[in-house]
């Protein structure tokens, strides 16, 4: 029996196993708060289980999400493909809790409300009634708020908070904030909606999409219904779990091993709450809820929270683990006691236990689902780091409460190796949230074109991923350039193998440069044994991969794309082993090699159009070996049907060099612009993008924006437009220099806006 006031080691490490069959590998345990060695549990030391808590599905999933999954999506790959474990990864769905049960609850109200309610005279009279309520509720500073007197009563009473200051006046702005500007905009924009509706005559539709965020919590409030139907709650958990996974594969996050919904626990959930009140950590309330009890857990040994004790008595944190619809009730034996299962009220979907009907507190579905699959004791568990405390803690008392009994006290095993958490996105300084409405989703990211996903998990991947991130430009321009970077890279090497054979391709070897060539190679073998080992040591060190990232940055060659593939960059290339082969010869991401059929004909155009603007730029214009140039450009006769689009492209250049090689007058412009129309037009109508050859070892630079050429280390302040203002010491730049600076960002606009054109044209 654990001897009273004894203490659980904060962690146990797993037993040492073979270092010749496992990697050496550390990561940071949100249990220590430090990095320790991984051993997985498994003795052959090859399988890894793993539980991540998957997303509450009532909305779209915002840019915080895509932080979360994306980055424990980046870390199972570098375990499963560069480590080489055998990761079983399961992630729960929760498809019933407080937020979801209100979302589905309101929405149905007021669907039923809108049928009922058909006149604007009608909805107009009930919307001042929702809204009167909803500034009662939530903006307190301003009792006798009328819509009429709103915007000048918002700036006397809450104008420090809209300008970023505390809302008591004093501490830092957090979350409490951002919760009354959003409840500010939802009283401001409705009540403008309001007057604009009694000054003329709007479209009823119109007013309630202007008005729904005041009805949903006023009828909510007015009206209770009996909800046996739980397809009421289904259709919208269903539609957004079907929504989440199409953003998760959009983003090319690998699908989990084994999904698991709470709906589909019910019993499961009953008896791992019975066993914790037979066990002597929980109690029955006499409204039939079950609360876990701390007091007897700690009285048996045990320690509470284990993750974060310092946030222990924050009643805040404590009310949101709790939830929204929970009965308040005066049976709790102790504060810090948390609900397993609670008694379902008029309007909540019900499950039957022997407490009565009920539905399961939010932190007990994890604790039985994933002791369910993977058993007493798991190798990771992971979520955002806002579920350390009560989530995960609660988590760990519970399901160490059911893995023992009060005779045993101190359970033997924890039922958590390690815990990771992800950092938050943050905008402003305020974590991006569902229940804020700071969020920006997924998929409207995506089809606005702020984000692709290679770009956002470039950034992820650049940030250490049990870090806080605030994405500014700083951090998009940083993620741009390192994409920009291996891209050139990619281009390099497929201009070298496209253009390494041909009549126009130089050939030239002597001794000379075959020793060159040998002394080289030699460099670059070290070079990238030396890379090979940092790389190796930076995603041993906890998943560094900032520093891996940098790593590509400095050495670039054939091993990288690997890699790339392993982080899960690209989407339509399996990972190998690592070390193994590239399969099939492949280069790059896919997007940047072209179709087998278009090469016999877009390779010849290619080195023609790069002779062509040699010749062009040097004013090498002799008309006869231009004609015998386009006319040395052959392919093979017979092609596939596929082919056929790209043989008329190759043919109709030809053709047009020769026109204009054969008309009097012709100059340089004329060539340059047949050659832009082959790129911009021509391959462009036909997916395919060319680059212009590198000449002299300097790109095109076009494309770069004026205000992010002058984005680097050597400076440390710049101006709207993006000239530097201050060096990288914080210094101010010289008169002198900024003039310079500010000619050579002329120049590069009139690249730019030249560039841009041409993608218009």
């Amino acid at each position: 029996m654990a001897q009273p006031g004894r203490q659980l080691p904060p962690w146990k490490a797993p037993p040492a196993q073979d270092s010749a069959v496992i990697p050496s590998i550390s990561i940071f345990n949100s249990l220590t708060r430090t990095k320790v060695p991984f051993r997985p549990i498994d003795p052959a030391g090859k399988k890894v289980t793993w539980y991540a808590c998957g997303p509450t599905v009532y909305d779209d999933a915002h840019l915080g999400h895509a932080r979360n999954y994306v980055n424990t999506d980046i870390l199972r790959r570098i375990l499963k493909f560069y480590f080489h474990y055998d990761v079983e990864l399961v992630m729960n769905i929760t498809d019933v809790d407080d937020k979801i049960i209100l979302r589905a609850r309101q929405q149905h109200l007021y669907t039923h409300f809108k049928k009922e309610t058909t006149t604007l005279s009608d909805a107009k009279a009930a919307a001042k009634t929702a809204w009167n309520a909803y500034a009662t509720s939530n903006a307190p500073l301003i009792p006798d708020a009328t819509p009429e007197k709103w915007d000048k009563a918002e700036k006397e009473k809450y104008g420090h908070v809209l300008a970023g200051k505390p809302l008591s006046g004093e501490g830092e702005v957090g979350d409490d904030e951002e919760k009354v500007k959003m409840h500010l905009k939802t009283l401001r924009s409705t009540a403008a909606a309001m007057l604009e509706a009694d000054k003329a005559e709007v479209m009823l539709d119109d007013f309630y999409a202007q008005t729904e965020d005041v009805f949903l919590p006023w009828l909510d409030a007015q009206k209770t219904i009996d909800v046996s139907d739980h397809s009421i709650f289904t259709r919208l958990t269903t539609e957004y779990e079907d929504r989440f996974m199409e953003d998760m594969r959009q983003l090319n996050v690998l699908e989990p091993d084994r999904i698991t919904r709470v709906t589909e626990y019910g019993p499961q959930i009953v008896d791992y709450v019975k066993k914790i009140v037979d066990n002597g950590f929980a109690y029955q309330t006499s409204d039939g809820s079950v609360y876990f009890d701390i007091k007897a857990f700690e009285a048996a040994g045990n320690s509470y929270p284990r993750l974060e004790p310092w946030s222990r008595n924050d009643q805040g944190l404590r009310a949101d683990g709790e939830g929204k619809l929970i009965k308040k009730t005066t049976e709790k034996r102790s504060p810090s006691d948390f609900a397993l299962w609670k008694s379902s009220q008029p309007g909540e979907p019900s499950w039957p236990s022997p407490w009565g009907q009920g539905r399961p507190g939010w932190h007990i579905e994890c604790s039985a689902m994933a002791s369910d699959v993977l058993g007493q004791t798991m190798d990771i568990h992971s979520g955002g780091i806002d579920l350390a405390f009560p989530h995960h803690d609660n988590e760990i008392a519970q399901s160490e409460a059911y893995w023992t009994s009060q005779k045993d006290g101190c359970c033997e095993k924890q039922w958590v190796n390690y815990f990771i958490h992800m950092g938050h996105l943050h905008i402003k300084g305020a974590k991006m949230s569902k229940s804020l409405k700071n969020f920006t989703t997924i998929r409207e990211a995506l089809s606005r074109g702020d984000w692709n996903p290679r770009l956002l998990r470039i950034v992820f991947l650049l940030g250490n991923w049990k870090d806080r991130m605030e994405v500014t430009d700083e951090h998009v321009a940083a993620a741009k350039s390192w994409e920009k970077s291996v891209h050139n890279f990619f281009i390099k090497a497929i201009n070298v193998e496209s253009k390494s054979a041909g009549p126009i391709a130089a050939q030239v070897a002597n001794s000379d440069g075959e020793k060159q060539s040998a002394a080289s190679d030699d460099l670059l073998l070290q070079a990238m044994s030396t890379a090979q080992k940092d790389m190796h040591d930076a995603l041993a060190d906890s998943f560094d991969t900032p520093r891996a990232m940098r790593i590509i940055a400095d050495i670039i060659n054939n091993w990288v794309t690997e890699l790339i593939k392993i982080f899960g960059l690209d989407s339509d290339m399996p990972a190998a082993a690592a070390g193994a082969p590239i399969q099939g010869g492949v280069i790059g991401w896919a997007g940047l090699d072209i179709a087998e059929s278009a090469k016999p004909f877009v390779y010849p155009a290619s080195r023609l159009r790069d002779e062509l603007r040699r010749r062009a730029k040097a004013n090498n214009l002799d008309s006869a070996e231009i004609t015998e140039l386009a006319s040395q450009v052959h392919a093979t006769a017979e092609q596939p049907i596929e082919a056929v689009p790209f043989a008329e492209v190759l043919s109709q250049f030809q053709e047009d060099v020769k026109n204009v090689a054969k008309a009097e007058g012709s100059t340089a412009k004329d060539y340059l612009r047949l050659c832009d129309d082959l790129r911009d037009v021509k391959l462009w109508d036909k997916n395919i993008y060319l680059e212009d050859a590198l000449e002299e070892g300097a790109p095109a630079l076009g494309k770069l924006k004026p205000e992010d050429m002058f984005r680097t280390a050597e400076y440390s302040a710049w101006d709207d437009k993006g000239i530097p203002t201050k060096d990288a010491k914080g210094e101010n730049v010289a008169k002198s220099k900024g003039k310079k600076l500010n000619k050579e960002w002329i120049a590069q606009s009139k690249l730019h806006e030249e560039w841009l054109k041409a993608q218009q044209a």
